[in-house]
């Protein structure tokens, strides 16, 4: 198959949107959750929403990707309200309540589907694809979907933009004008959930995280501004999901899902390294550059001279 043949395909083609829209949100959202040092919370979320879906299946018997979606998306919030309240009303700190929620709400996913799986309607459930995701089943009013909740969350991320950069960077002065700091807080868990909700089908469960931190953590290479950051790393998550989708169309027996990781994980690289002033390279080169002018005849001499630069 040439590249040709690639984008004329069908199938590709909604894959492909798919996978680039979930990027895209993903990488928007993200910034946020690895600026605010939530970079855990993405992984909570997506294990906690395995029971959600498996519910939505028992409950209704379909495996509408709406019913999942409402599913998923129900056992998030709830997972989100228990990991806020162990943390006020406890002494338990915040990683540890996502280590709790995590493994608890995983648990019971992992108990449910187990329970389908050896049912009547367990050869048809197919909930299994859930934890790595399957990007190929994905179809036309799935992608509709995609794109309507794509378009909301980085509507609501340009929207509420300077109440979002205040909560991430000055949280007690955000507290001291007046703005609701513990609605705002709980606002953003819930974009969070979306964004992971629509993620799982293509990436599951136990990736999705990834895909929701790795972008945000290679646009923070490039640049000390927080929209150029947020935009760098909604291009990122669109990059990946392109790259992810093609090297899966190409090559026959490749996820989509692992591959769109893999690609973030590539531009995550390739940052580190590359990246203009925070990059390995770069600082290797200004050390280099410092250490060339304090050795230099006429630096010593000023030295000497008692002369300041």
């Amino acid at each position: 198959m040439n590249w040709l043949q690639v984008f004329q395909d069908p199938n590709t083609q909604w894959i492909l949107l798919g996978s680039m829209l979930l990027g895209l949100s993903s990488g928007v959202i993200g910034s946020f959750a690895y600026l605010r040092k939530q970079s855990l919370m993405g992984d909570a979320l997506a294990h906690a929403a395995l029971p959600g879906v498996c519910i939505a299946f028992m409950v209704t018997g379909s495996k509408s990707i709406f019913y999942f979606l409402i599913g998923a998306l129900i056992a998030g919030v709830l997972a989100t309200f228990l990991i806020s309240y162990i943390t006020r009303h406890t002494r338990i700190k915040q990683d540890s309540a996502l280590g709790i929620i995590l493994t608890v709400f995983f648990g019971v996913g992992i108990v449910l589907l187990t329970q389908i799986q050896h049912s009547d309607a367990g050869n048809q459930s197919g909930l299994d694809k859930f934890l790595f995701g399957q990007a190929a089943s994905m179809i036309q009013s799935d992608v509709y979907t995609m794109a309507i909740i794509s378009a909301v969350l980085v509507g609501m991320c340009a929207l509420f933009f300077k109440e979002f950069k205040l909560l991430s960077f000055d949280p007690g002065f955000a507290k001291g004008i007046g703005l609701p700091v513990a609605l705002l807080d709980q606002f953003i868990m819930l974009l969070i959930v979306v964004a992971v909700v629509v993620g799982i089908q293509a990436v599951g469960v136990v990736l999705m995280a990834a895909l929701l931190i790795t972008p945000a953590v290679a646009a923070r290479y490039w640049t000390e501004k927080l929209h150029v950051m947020v935009i760098i790393s909604g291009l990122f998550g669109v990059l990946s999901g392109l790259t992810g989708t093609l090297v899966s169309t190409m090559v026959s027996n490749l996820p989509t899902g692992p591959l769109t990781v893999l690609a973030a994980t590539c531009l995550f690289v390739l940052s580190v390294f590359f990246a203009p002033k925070r990059g390995l390279l770069a600082k290797a080169l200004l050390r280099m550059s410092v250490k060339k002018q304090i050795t230099s005849q006429p630096y010593v001499q000023k030295v000497k001279e008692g002369e300041t630069l």
